[in-house]
């Protein structure tokens, strides 16, 4: 499936060291240079001089014999399209307006509708849409099939021109003809084009001791972020934090640096992530550095079909170092690394150049990360209780014995209380991070 996040989306985001987001890998001068020589320089690689001949027949042929005048230019382009769109769906050609949204997403702001979008069987397939943007507000779900922009069928469109019908002018319309899951039919949802302003962490507290922390997408500042998040749970918890939720799902990834540091400030050491492909700029090593910011405290990471790329790498690395929980369903499988090769000041290439492995050396590329509880969403709707009369209910019953019988568990916070009700998988994974608290004391005491 190809894959593009877009100003309805967010393409890749640059690291300040040159490794683009969804796409880890290193992009810096030298090791560009010396690793594509190294490729050039292999025995194997020679010319094919009959399939060149064929192609100048073939652009000769087009230029004489087409229905209309084509210039030489906009062939060009379009063979280097053909050339690197069959190679796999995340290697591609960017055109100066490729670059300009790259450089947009890197702000964490941009136009459009707030979805990330990929090309399945002719249509657009919505990955993940962004938190508290119009298209999820609209109802737009990951897993959506676009069939129609505006009435005009997406068949036959490439998803760079899907993409920019997408977008337009803060505050204008667009309808989307959607197929969802389970449906009857296509449905109509008309969504108000908008700057997109993208909250990357977001805390609270759920109840006394247990902390939530949601990430939209890795951006460059992230990982700063979501220490600061944990602080401030921690402040929130004067009786100690007993655990955290990490919730992951529908966020389509970005920058690999923040990935690296949001696992690092819940990691004590070993290895977190690494990159491994022909070339030798593709070959990279994260680990982490001494120090928890939550001492311990169980974790539950929250994944589904929307968690890509940056997630996928957090997720793999708190498993595979038995740090965290996951929890929800299976996640989106995108583990290839693309570097940005520039070929001037306006075009390049988004070229897959490795793939990316958890710290046991797990390749998620197209299988994604299993949950180790596997929990679909769901609805649950709660029977009414039934009367029960206790001890205390009868009539002369003897006192506790103890000064204060009316031992307070906190004050529940109503807002979170309606979060937690509406989100069975959330609901979930915090019974299970009170059961991990639980028994971690004990744990600890047999050391």
């Amino acid at each position: 499936m190809k894959r593009l996040t877009i100003a309805g989306a967010v393409l890749a985001l640059a690291l300040p060291f040159g490794v683009w987001a969804d796409e880890p890998a290193d992009t810096t001068d030298t090791g560009q240079t010396d690793g594509m020589k190294q490729a050039d320089q292999a025995p194997s690689a020679q010319l094919p001089l009959d399939d060149l001949r064929k192609f100048a027949e073939v652009f000769d042929r087009i230029k004489k014999a087409y229905v209309e005048d084509v210039d030489d230019t906009t062939l060009l382009n379009n063979a280097i399209r053909g050339m690197l769109s069959g190679l796999d769906p995340h290697s591609s050609y960017l055109e100066p307006s490729a670059f300009d949204d790259l450089q947009e997403s890197t702000t964490g702001e941009f136009g459009g509708l707030g979805i990330e979008v990929g090309m399945e069987d002719g249509f657009i397939k919505v990955i993940a849409p962004i938190d508290d943007t119009p298209a999820q507000k609209a109802g737009i779900e990951a897993g959506d099939l676009i069939i129609k922009l505006d009435d005009q069928s997406v068949k036959g469109m490439s998803l760079e021109e899907a993409v920019n019908k997408m977008r337009g002018k803060p505050g204008t319309p667009i309808k989307l003809t959607v197929v969802k899951r389970n449906s009857d039919g296509p449905t109509d949802i008309e969504v108000l084009r908008d700057i997109i302003r993208v909250t990357s962490v977001k805390n609270m507290t759920l109840e006394p001791g247990y902390g939530y922390v949601r990430i939209t997408q890795f951006q460059a500042q992230t990982g700063s972020e979501f220490a600061k998040a944990l602080d401030k749970l921690k402040e929130d918890s004067p009786d100690g934090l007993k655990g955290v939720i990490l919730d992951l799902r529908n966020n389509p990834g970005g920058v690999l640096q923040a990935a690296v540091e949001v696992s690092d400030a819940l990691l004590d050491d070993g290895l977190i992530v690494y990159t491994d492909g022909r070339i030798k700029s593709s070959k990279l090593r994260f680990t982490a550095t001494p120090g928890d910011k939550i001492d311990g405290a169980p974790v539950v990471v929250l994944v589904n079909g929307g968690s890509a790329s940056a997630s996928e790498i957090v997720a793999g690395a708190l498993q595979d170092h038995h740090r965290a929980v996951i929890l929800g369903t299976e996640s989106f499988g995108k583990g290839s690394v693309q570097t940005v090769l520039p070929l001037d000041e306006e075009y390049g290439l988004k070229l897959t150049t490795a793939r990316y492995y958890t710290p046991s050396g797990r390749s998620i590329q197209a299988l994604g990360i299993v949950p180790d509880i596997k929990v679909q969403r769901a609805t649950i709707t709660e029977m009414e209780s039934q009367p029960v009369f206790k001890e205390a209910d009868l009539s002369g019953h003897l006192l506790n014995g103890n000064s204060d019988e009316s031992k307070s568990e906190g004050a529940e916070n109503p807002a979170t209380k309606e979060i937690i009700a509406k989100d069975f998988q959330l609901r979930e994974a915090l019974n299970l991070l009170k059961g991990l608290s639980i028994i971690k004391p004990q744990n600890t005491a047999k050391g």
